[in-house]
């Protein structure tokens, strides 16, 4: 696992959203709701896969990236159903099984697998573009998928993948469109400055708070990932990007 990128700093990370009162007060001003987020899915976002989805008692959901399960548990207060879920972080799965009652483990994009025809639903919010081999992946989803499941996806570019000139050109429009799974696609890139903007002002009011818990790093940290939207937004558009792709099996 230490080889991953980034998963020390997430280790990190779900051992303090676990137990800070300051992160949890920040999320809820920033977001909407406490998903513990390390990126930029707010309720506003999460909330459109109601658009799509009629609440069912079984219904099977997936999250790829599930973190601790909040926004699983969120999502299944409204859809009923059961819950599962995976992530590298072993800190974030082992306080998703203490939280909520779904299928929550261990495991990587690309190494993990789950049986043919499973899931209604997946989301996936700020992972995707983790994956080792977006295409290999895109088609292991749409196999997990049961006829007509839809995959509802939060992606950016412009940090771990490069940016590119618009949503059809990315490397996951590429992959969806090589596995015939059409989609629709929403650009966010303006609602993501603004919430990125949104962010700053949070961690700021909550700033003597992270510090009491001696968690003046992780408000540096909140402060430094919105450094980007302090340009005019013409700016900040040249070189960052965030869509919402649904897409159907």
């Amino acid at each position: 696992m230490d080889n991953l990128l980034f998963y020390q700093e997430y280790e990190a990370f779900y051992a303090m959203a676990r137990t800070s009162a300051a992160f949890a007060a920040y999320c809820r001003e920033a977001f909407g709701e406490d998903f513990s987020q390390d990126g930029f899915s707010d309720a506003a976002q999460v909330s459109r896969v109601l658009r799509h989805v009629q609440p069912t008692g079984d219904l099977h959901m997936l999250d790829v990236g599930c973190g601790n399960g909040k926004m699983l548990a969120w999502l299944q207060k409204r859809l009923g159903g059961s819950i599962h879920g995976f992530d590298y972080s072993t800190q974030a799965i082992a306080t998703a099984n203490e939280l909520h009652r779904g299928d929550f483990r261990v495991g990587v994009m690309g190494e993990i697998d789950y049986p043919e025809n499973s899931f209604d639903l997946i989301t996936s919010m700020d992972t995707m573009y983790f994956a080792p081999d977006m295409a290999a992946f895109v088609g292991q989803l749409r196999r997990w998928l049961k006829p007509n499941g839809m995959l509802f996806v939060g992606y950016q570019e412009g940090d771990v993948q490069p940016r590119t000139t618009d949503a059809a050109s990315t490397v996951l429009a590429q992959a969806l469109r090589r596995w015939g799974m059409p989609c629709q696609v929403e650009d966010i890139t303006r609602e993501t400055y603004d919430l990125l903007r949104r962010k700053r002002r949070a961690a700021e009011n909550h700033r003597q708070a992270f510090l009491a818990e001696g968690n003046e790093d992780w408000y540096a940290m909140l402060i430094a990932q919105t450094d980007c939207a302090q340009v005019p937004y013409e700016e900040f558009a040249k070189s960052m990007a965030r869509y919402l792709f649904v897409a159907h099996k």
